[in-house]
């Protein structure tokens, strides 16, 4: 074997075991190789098509294709050589028209006739060196490996996925470009290089030949020249502004958390615990006190009262001492009537057996007092207008950090006045499936902690077909309160959620804030 061969090799290789052992997410790849596309070159003599060659490319937006310019350059020279966009899946074939070149970083953009795709979201800021890569396009020897003929090369099939690491940037060709180890081949041009999320971090544009044969290493096009492309074609693409991170790690991170505010829950519960009983002390405490004042002014009075009862006791025997009958009988009377009294006094004095009862509903005025005085507004469950903020490290971005969502709330599920949501497991839940994008989307929101999360399924084309058709069992779109409605609205959304994927490409973790409402 060639030395510099083997060296490329070893070299390559200890590049792919100093890596990140973080693995790919199938799902992301899947769904960023459904944004890639070949892009084939035909001509036409004397009624006959013939194939010239192809490469790859990949949506920027719904209707536009990133390639490389070397890729097109033929056009230049034969105006009979037309432009195919085959994309991975389905059935329909597109035209494409050249709307942009740069021959100097070796980029091109494709408008495509009548079409749609899924676009990519383009890594704001370059991949540290080690960083894993994947390679994505239609690299012309798995054709040939594979004894496709020229009619089975343009009908729509899936990419072909290599795997490598960034060895450094590189400016090569007066142009920036990233070094790599996934390996390219003859047809991968155009193609893109993503991270572990599905993101583009580059063009694959060529690669380092040895021994004739295909490259041991590749260039990208960085995305530093990508920007400044897309901004002078005037083409608004998605920028991704966060780190990738897999769902499986935010996943073991969310369970982390729920464990940890479980435990802070248990906490504060005995705590709260604690301070009950010491409440209920003092307050059986105060209850005892005030009893014993009770039961002292009780006897208090019952003595007094039998004082009275003596010195109006003293008066009649002196009555009758003088003989004064009518005067004596008041006597007598009066020292009974005292007597009877402090009697009924000592009687009616308090027992300490109501203790209990009096600090029970001293608790309970003082915690009416105190729910009274309680705003509306930091009731949870309370209908209104609330502002959600993404909070970025319980989320998972694929693409631009969202902008903070208004949600119209109502007790019943109801959301802005017009959609309603569905009630189950984990909540008040929405499904949204789009008459055109491949993304479905599963919304749910908790008015008691506050909390708006999205989770979003980047699908295929016989999946989203699928998703649509469940969804159209559903034909109410409108707030109800209907039970039937709600049962129909139930069972299409326990549909969806069996034909989607185990897991999310996207989880967008939102904190909400009740709205001020303006005086009226």
């Amino acid at each position: 074997m060639n030395p510099m061969r083997l060296f490329a090799l070893v070299i390559a290789a200890c590049a792919t075991l100093l890596a990140a052992p973080l693995a790919a997410d199938p799902n992301d790849i899947q769904a960023a190789s459904r944004s890639v596309v070949r892009v084939v070159l035909v001509a036409e003599e004397d009624g006959e098509t013939f194939y010239v060659g192809h490469g790859s490319g990949f949506a920027v937006a719904p209707d536009k294709i990133v390639t490389n310019a070397h890729l097109v350059a033929p056009l230049r020279d034969d105006s009979t050589i037309r432009i195919g966009i085959i994309p991975s899946e389905g059935a329909t074939t597109y035209g494409g028209t050249i709307v942009a070149l740069s021959v100097r970083n070796d980029l091109a953009l494709i408008e495509v006739d009548k079409g749609r795709l899924p676009s990519l979201a383009l890594i704001a800021t370059p991949l540290e060196d080690g960083a894993q890569v994947m390679a994505i396009g239609y690299p012309a020897a798995v054709d040939r490996a594979q004894g496709l003929d020229t009619r089975e090369t343009v009908a729509p099939m899936a990419p072909v996925k290599t795997p490598g690491v960034v060895s450094g940037g590189r400016t090569t060709r007066d142009f920036d470009t990233i070094l790599h180890t996934a390996a390219l081949a003859k047809g991968n041009s155009g193609g893109p290089l993503v991270d572990l999320c599905g993101r583009v971090a580059g063009v694959n544009s060529f690669g380092s030949l040895s021994d004739g044969n295909d490259a041991e290493y590749g260039f990208a096009v960085s995305n530093r020249e990508l920007f400044g492309f897309l901004r002078s074609a005037k083409v608004e693409y998605r920028l991704a502004d966060t780190p990738c991170r897999s769902v499986a790690e935010l996943s073991a991170e969310e369970r982390a958390r729920s464990a940890q505010a479980a435990e802070t829950a248990r906490q504060r519960q005995l705590a709260e615990s604690v301070e009950r009983r010491d409440l209920e002390a003092t307050a059986l405490r105060e209850a005892e006190h005030e009893i014993l004042v009770a039961r002292e002014n009780h006897i208090f009075f019952a003595a007094l009262m039998l004082v009275l009862a003596g010195m109006a006791g003293g008066a009649t025997f002196l009555m009758h001492e003088r003989s004064d009958l009518k005067r004596r009988k008041y006597a007598a009377i009066a020292t009974g009537g005292l007597v009877l009294v402090a009697f009924v006094g000592f009687l009616l004095r308090p027992g300490f057996d109501g203790a209990e009862d009096m600090a029970i509903a001293a608790l309970k005025a003082e915690e009416s007092n105190a729910d009274t005085g309680t705003a509306d507004g930091a009731k949870g469950s309370a209908g209104g207008l609330y502002v959600c903020s993404i909070i970025p490290e319980r989320s998972r971005i694929t693409g631009t950090s969202p902008q903070p969502v208004e949600i119209g709330w109502a007790t019943n599920g109801c959301v802005n006045d017009r959609t309603q949501y569905g009630r189950d497991v984990d909540g008040w839940t929405r499904i949204f499936v789009p008459n055109e994008d491949q993304t479905v989307s599963i919304n749910q929101f908790d008015p008691e902690t506050r909390e708006f999360r999205t989770e979003n399924f980047q699908l295929g084309l016989a999946a989203m077909q699928n998703a649509r058709k469940i969804r159209g069992r559903y034909s109410n779109s409108a707030c109800t309160t209907d039970a039937d409605a709600m049962a129909d609205l139930e069972d299409m959304q326990k549909a969806l959620r069996q034909a989607l994927p185990a897991q999310p490409n996207e989880i967008q973790v939102y904190s909400c804030t009740r709205k001020p409402q303006p005086p009226k």
